[in-house]
């Protein structure tokens, strides 16, 4: 799944091509994709629009329009391609956005992304963004933050990571590798964390996400950001489908936490 550092990447590559762009016209192949207005709506509202800005909160895509906001959220595969005007429509390209001389199309091989066109005052006070916990590189991201907030959890670290109410824009890869970094069990309640380990995590996770973007993100199997736009991170992960920890080299542990694929090295965090 795209996360914070491959969002970010997505977004520097759009802005490059649509910035001063007006949106023509949309074609809608999957519906289910547009979660929020109806379809005509969307369609009516957004043609004629003018692309601004492209930002990101967490993990969403925020197309700063005349009147709206486009929110799109990638989900597990998510991407979009620039296409000439004249090339056929291919499988898995389910939302095409018309330009004076070129398409952006959106292409989904699971079909879980989703998009939202908001008014800017529905983007403050409506979900999806409304209730996202701080940015990763937010100053108020602090050691009495994370205290207050899990101070009652008594689930693990791993799953308390992945709380995007939290922290917003960190997914399973990067919580892999934070926690590796910081020397800290994903099996630990989360309430047990003293303010060292806390530190830890903070200092850990901004130093990996800036990196990893700095990297154009991580490409792990299918995903690319865009089209042969590939992340490099994936050369620097110590741990995440990851055999034999690079410290100890002692053999890596894999099980399922919360429902995910966690990997961590018994030994170093213990």
């Amino acid at each position: 799944m795209p996360e914070l550092p491959e969002v970010e990447t997505v977004k520097e590559t759009l802005k490059k091509r649509l910035l001063g762009q007006k949106i023509l016209d949309v074609d809608i192949i999957y519906p289910n994709i547009i979660e929020y207005p109806s379809i005509k709506q969307f369609q009516d509202k957004i043609k004629g629009q003018v692309i601004h800005n492209i930002s990101r909160r967490g993990k969403w895509l925020l197309f700063e329009l005349d009147n709206d906001i486009l929110l799109s959220h990638l989900r597990m595969e998510g991407r979009y391609y620039f296409k000439d005007k004249n090339d056929l429509l291919e499988k898995h390209e389910h939302i095409i956005f018309h330009f004076h001389d070129f398409d952006l199309r959106y292409v989904d091989t699971r079909k879980f992304g989703r998009m939202h066109l908001l008014t800017k005052e529905e983007v403050q006070n409506k979900k999806p963004l409304y209730g996202l916990g701080l940015e990763p590189f937010d100053s108020e991201l602090n050691e009495d933050y994370l205290k207050t907030k899990w101070r009652k959890k008594e689930i693990p670290i791993k799953t308390a990571l992945l709380d995007q109410t939290v922290i917003t824009g960190i997914g399973n890869i990067y919580v892999n590798e934070i926690l590796f970094a910081s020397k800290i069990n994903p099996l630990k309640k989360a309430s047990s964390l003293k303010r060292d380990e806390l530190e830890k995590i903070i200092f850990h996770t901004k130093k990996i996400l800036k990196e990893a973007i700095k990297q154009g993100g991580t490409t792990i199997k299918s995903y690319e950001s865009s089209k042969g736009v590939h992340g490099r991170f994936q050369r620097q992960l110590l741990i995440h489908e990851k055999t034999i920890c690079p410290i100890c080299h002692e053999k890596i542990k894999k099980e399922k936490i919360g429902g995910r694929g966690t990997y961590y090295c018994p030994n170093c965090q213990r």
